[in-house]
């Protein structure tokens, strides 16, 4: 066998498999209970994703490129949420043309109020003892300061090349 050929994987390899597939299976059993709290206040799902993504203005095309969506359908949601006061549409300064989305006041609370319902564990957590939900939140965290540090380097990165 060659260094070139492909080698069974790893234990550590075979870990993070298991532990990305777990960590799957558990986020994919609360669907059910997303939707319900995202029907309770009358909304689908896309309509919450651009409320998180609106911590600041964002041009309607870049809420397209996150929702993975053609913008015309950014336009409906839009429609939608702005319908119900939760965001304006504004022309950003450097380009009237370009319509920046902004989350109202109202806008924020409804935010606020969502999270704290989807913030609720559900009956899988609490059933782990104290200890092992201290081990999972922080083993959790780790994690998640990954996804903040490419935040930061993606920002970074689009600041220097306006892309």
């Amino acid at each position: 066998m060659t260094d070139a050929e492909p080698t069974a994987s790893s234990p550590d390899e075979s870990v993070a498999r298991e532990t990305w597939a777990l960590l799957q299976r558990i986020s994919l059993s609360q669907r059910p209970r997303f939707m319900a709290i995202v029907r309770e206040f009358d909304l689908v799902p896309p309509h919450l994703i651009a409320l998180q993504a609106l911590e600041t203005p964002l041009p309607m095309g870049e809420l397209a490129k996150l929702l993975g969506c053609d913008s015309s359908n950014v336009t409906w949601l839009t429609d939608r949420l702005e319908s119900r006061g939760l965001v304006e549409r504004r022309a950003a300064e450097h380009d009237r043309r370009v319509k920046l989305l902004w989350l109202t006041p109202k806008g924020r609370r409804l935010r606020q109020r969502i999270e704290a319902r989807l913030s609720e564990p559900p009956p899988l957590i609490e059933a782990l003892s104290e200890g092992d939900q201290r081990t999972l939140r922080d083993i959790l965290r780790r994690a998640a300061a990954h996804l903040d540090a490419g935040k930061a380097t993606r920002s970074l990165v689009t600041s220097r090349t306006g892309r």
